[in-house]
């Protein structure tokens, strides 16, 4: 367990980046290693998960958790098998992936979540890329529509939660389900998804960040006048603290958002988030950070690989936008991606019910899903493997 005992944790970490380092194996290598490990997991997941549900984590007492489709990270283990079919064209992997795929799709009318972009396009997104299926499309383009109805012009927000205890409150998680808006704007010509996930950014930029670029967690709004009434964290440290995966959430954000609009202010605030992050006093050295950022106990407290995953992932597209800065954004990634191929952190062969990788956090204030694999820590995981080999073959 990636807790106390920080001097063992070092000196593994040491040990296997020297391993890494002397040895020299090229990152490419480490990463075919990687994927191929990933499918005979997923291979053995498969053969561990009940029918009509989705893997969510693995603990040593209770063993595998599902969750039902309607759960925020239903969309990931389909999402997961389909890259993993990408890359290696296995029939039985693409099997699972459909099959799995299947459950999701009453979930394109479900106007009660948020997270429809984590659930439809990280599955469906991935399955129309790779299959074209046309019943793939008109499911993300209803997807769209109902995460448009969380839409409320006056607060210029998607609402997060539906929760009595909040007015109308907005995670910094909500950035990575615009993604999902994009694509239905370019697939319709409906420029009203477009409008929604513009606003929602900016009005994120303006209220979710510090004057340092680290991000609160939660944001209340007034429904009626669209003023600000708290400035929270529900799954951090603090309300004044950096929560290291919603960190990562804004910094993945906002690079979409560059991508699909190709505005500047986007790109500047991508790149003051990537600083923030790689030059925080409290990243480790093998840039695995910890669960919150300003945490009191760190170093004898948890790391988060699932933030360390969908920063890895960010920083690979974003060091294709960033002109000089680039290079320290790719060179980030290469170094995530060398430590998550380590012992430290790569499960073995059956272990951990068939996931790739150890020791994530999913909410430490909730005593939920701590220091476990996670299934969209590995889904970033595998995606920033993807979009590595991708860039490198471009070069």
């Amino acid at each position: 367990m990636i807790r106390k005992l920080p001097l063992t944790l070092i000196g593994t970490l040491l040990f296997s980046a020297t391993v890494f380092s002397q040895h020299k194996t090229p990152l490419l290598t480490l990463i075919d290693t990687a994927l191929n490990n990933a499918i005979r997991q997923y291979k053995y997941l498969a053969t561990q998960v009940p029918q009509g549900v989705m893997p969510k984590t693995y603990y040593p007492v209770k063993k595998l958790e599902t969750s039902s489709t309607s759960w925020w990270t239903s969309g990931f283990y389909p999402g997961s098998l389909l890259y993993l079919y990408e890359y290696s064209k296995d029939p039985a992997v693409k099997e699972e992936a459909l099959q799995r795929l299947a459950l999701l799709e009453k979930e394109q009318y479900n106007k009660g979540t948020h997270d429809l972009g984590f659930m439809m396009y990280c599955s469906y997104g991935n399955a129309n890329r790779l299959l074209h299926d046309k019943k793939y499309e008109e499911i993300m383009v209803n997807s769209a529509r109902s995460l448009s109805t969380r839409f409320n012009a006056t607060v210029g927000s998607i609402r997060s939660w539906d929760s009595k205890a909040w007015k109308w409150p907005v995670i910094i998680d909500n950035m990575m389900n615009l993604e999902l808006l994009f694509w239905a704007t370019r697939h319709t010509g409906d420029s009203s998804f477009y409008k929604i996930a513009v606003t929602h950014a900016n009005t994120t930029i303006k209220n979710h960040y510090r004057k340092d670029y680290s991000s609160w967690h939660v944001i209340d709004y007034d429904v009626n006048t669209g003023n600000v009434l708290a400035k929270k964290t529900a799954q951090g440290f603090a309300d004044s603290s950096a929560w290291a995966r919603g960190q990562s959430w804004g910094l993945y954000g906002f690079t979409v958002m560059y991508r699909e609009t190709k505005d500047k202010k986007y790109l500047a605030q991508a790149m003051h988030i990537a600083d923030f992050l790689l030059g925080h006093p409290n990243l480790p050295a093998d840039k695995i950070p910890y669960w919150d950022y300003n945490s009191v106990d760190i170093p004898a407290t948890y790391r988060d690989v699932s933030a360390a995953c969908v920063e890895a992932s960010a920083l690979i597209e974003l060091s294709r936008y960033a002109g000089a800065r680039g290079a320290a954004y790719l060179s980030a990634a290469e170094k995530i991606l060398g430590v998550l191929a380590t012992r430290t952190y790569t499960a073995a062969p059956q272990q951990i019910g068939g996931f790739i990788l150890k020791h994530s956090v999913g909410n430490i204030p909730g005593n939920s899903e701590i220091d476990v694999p996670l299934t969209y820590a590995d889904y970033y995981y595998i995606e920033a493997m993807m979009r590595y080999k991708a860039l490198k073959a471009k070069k």
